[in-house]
């Protein structure tokens, strides 16, 4: 399968560059499989498609302020945006310029937290150690900046919105933005409708943004990010296969750990580790029966993912309708529910 196989047309002016106030105010693209048919609704309609018994699992990570700017001795400035963490004092960090971050390089950001880089990793990211005095997380949550996508523009205002309203473990370098539509008051409607939630956690790398640059996709290499389900959430999701109920994933992050973690049968295990899964048209889905999503950037594993649903040439036509009528898309953009 071609990479450009997964290319569509886009109108600039249809990146979304701020969000949608309230947060379920967005629009809401349904697909049902079944019938093959397409609805145009909002997001605060979704609990009309839910039913008693459906079990939404979402990810419950947390945006790293993962964007700091440090200086060489000679006071040039240097931008570090920290992708991964490898142990207590080791990241693997994006910098810009790269030339002034070559390794063996000493970088200062404050008389707190200084660094040195180590070397250099794959597409030009770096390996550095951190020296700091007091707790690594407080002074990055003093001198870090929440990290937004590049083809977003605009300053945002509220740095909570780019979190999910249940957001709790730090460590993603960018939003898994599908949970951004929710409020805790769909939640409760969701709770009195009889749907139910559990949370897993994946850390979102930036990798997950990244076009495809190989014309084959099989060639292409998944970058790696760090999962973990409990083993209350392993139990919430087995039993509702057992009794044959719907697994209903939040964005794409909440499908790559559940398909992770899942044998033949879509039956998962409690554990944690990495995962370099890689889910396109033709790979199983064994866990998953239904998708809440954003819509994805052309030729990125993320539409590819979406084409596993839907299959590559209905996924296009259905991008495609979203582009007729205007929807918003990418990280602060409209939904679309598949199922």
């Amino acid at each position: 399968m071609r990479t450009e196989d997964f290319d569509y047309e886009l109108p600039e002016e249809l990146i979304a560059q701020t969000p949608v106030e309230p947060r379920d105010a967005s629009r809401l693209l349904v697909y049902n499989r079944g019938a093959d048919e397409v609805r145009h609704m909002h997001f605060y309609d979704l609990p009309d498609f839910l039913k008693a018994g459906d079990l939404l699992v979402r990810n419950n990570t947390r945006v790293l302020p993962a964007r700091i700017f440090s200086f060489t001795k000679n006071g040039g400035k240097v931008e570090i945006l920290l992708l991964k963490r490898l142990n207590l004092t080791d990241w693997e960090v994006l910098v810009k310029p790269g030339k002034k971050a070559r390794p063996g390089a000493q970088l200062v950001v404050n008389n707190e937290l200084s660094l040195t880089v180590l070397s250099t990793g794959e597409e030009g990211s770096r390996i550095v150690r951190f020296a700091f005095d007091g707790v690594f997380e407080d002074i990055l949550s003093k001198v870090g900046e929440t990290p937004l996508p590049p083809y977003i523009h605009e300053k945002l205002k509220d740095k909570e919105r780019y979190q999910t309203v249940y957001s709790k473990v730090e460590g993603s370098a960018a939003a898994p933005t599908a949970g951004l539509h929710f409020t805790p008051e769909l939640f409760e409607k969701l709770k009195a409708k009889g749907v139910e939630v559990a949370d897993v956690l994946l850390h979102v790398g930036l990798g997950t943004f990244r076009p495809v640059k190989e014309d084959d996709i099989a060639d292409h290499k998944m970058h790696t990010e760090y999962y973990k389900i409990d083993e209350e959430t392993a139990e919430k999701i087995n039993r509702a296969k057992r009794e044959g109920r719907r697994i209903i994933a939040v964005g794409t992050t909440s499908v790559r750990t559940l398909e992770s973690a899942a044998d033949e049968n879509g039956f998962v295990k409690a554990g944690e580790g990495n995962t370099d899964i890689f889910i396109y048209p033709g790979v199983k889905i064994k866990c998953v029966d239904a998708l809440i999503t954003n819509f994805h950037l052309p030729k990125s594993t993320l539409i590819m993912l979406v084409s596993a649903f839907c299959g590559r040439e209905k996924t296009l036509e259905i991008y495609k309708t979203a582009v007729e009528e205007r929807y918003r898309f990418f990280s602060f953009g409209d939904a679309m529910f598949i199922e």
